[in-house]
């Protein structure tokens, strides 16, 4: 649902607000909502009051900021827009998925839920974007894979690359050239010493069975579905993978 009186910065506002908690639970603040959005902390204050004053967000001073029952659904209504958007880009234009981000975030304010249908029918109702993320039905609800950021992963721990982020498209072209995508099937090695990252090794694919070497900012930008189990494995296991809501609601 697209509710008619928001401007495109209110719905990137509440998006990126959404996005920041999809995988994981720590609430976003003022300054991280600054950073993401790449404004001063000034503008930041005096948009998350014009949020809080038409019911978006719920918020105190100097308190994370929290989306609202009406918030949450516009959020999802804004992030269903962008990732059938990158979907599309990707599946019938022929998009690389390191160009389809920028290109997403200035379509979505202007095509037509009626369009958006179209498209995501034409695709067959995908329920992830390039990136792994989750694409939200009509009515706002999700299916994520459990998962793992890879950088929590203990030494043995196997598993399939479920979700990638996008913020960086020099990372993406990187991971392309690695051999690393989405369902990418990879082992742990684990931490190498003096600060130097993780050792992976790719599974069932061509490259050449040797170790790789992963720099911290590539591997927090990894998150992995588990294949099986290892002796003595620290990972708490998840559980999940079905139709769920998103994150609890501040009414």
């Amino acid at each position: 649902m697209k509710l008619s009186a928001t401007s495109s910065s209110i719905e990137d506002y509440v998006k990126v607000i959404y996005a920041y908690t999809g995988w994981q639970d720590k609430p976003i603040t003022s300054s991280a909502l600054a950073i993401r959005l790449g404004v001063a902390n000034s503008s930041v204050s005096e948009m998350v009051r014009k949020l809080k004053d038409q019911g978006l967000v719920d918020h105190q001073p100097y308190s994370p900021i929290h989306l609202t029952a009406q918030g949450l659904t516009l959020a999802l209504s804004m992030v269903r827009r962008h990732r059938l958007l990158e979907s599309y880009l990707v599946s019938e234009l022929g998009y690389s998925w390191d160009e389809v981000h920028d290109e997403a975030e200035q379509l979505e304010h202007a095509v037509s839920e009626h369009f958006i249908e179209r498209m995501s029918a034409k695709l067959g109702h995908p329920t992830r974007d390039p990136h792994g993320d989750p694409i939200p039905d009509a009515q706002g609800r999700i299916t994520m894979a459990p998962s793992h950021r890879l950088d929590e992963l203990d030494t043995g721990h196997t598993g399939r690359v479920s979700r990638i982020s996008d913020h960086d498209p020099a990372l993406l072209r990187h991971l392309e050239t690695l051999g690393i995508g989405l369902d990418t099937a990879l082992s742990v090695l684990g931490r190498l010493p003096f600060g130097a990252g993780f050792a992976i090794r790719l599974l069932n694919s061509a490259h050449d069975g040797g170790p790789l070497t992963l720099g911290d900012e590539v591997a927090a930008s990894l998150w992995l579905a588990s294949v099986g189990s290892h002796p003595e494995c620290t990972v708490q296991e998840l559980t999940g993978g079905s139709l769920m809501s998103p994150h609890s609601i501040s009414h």
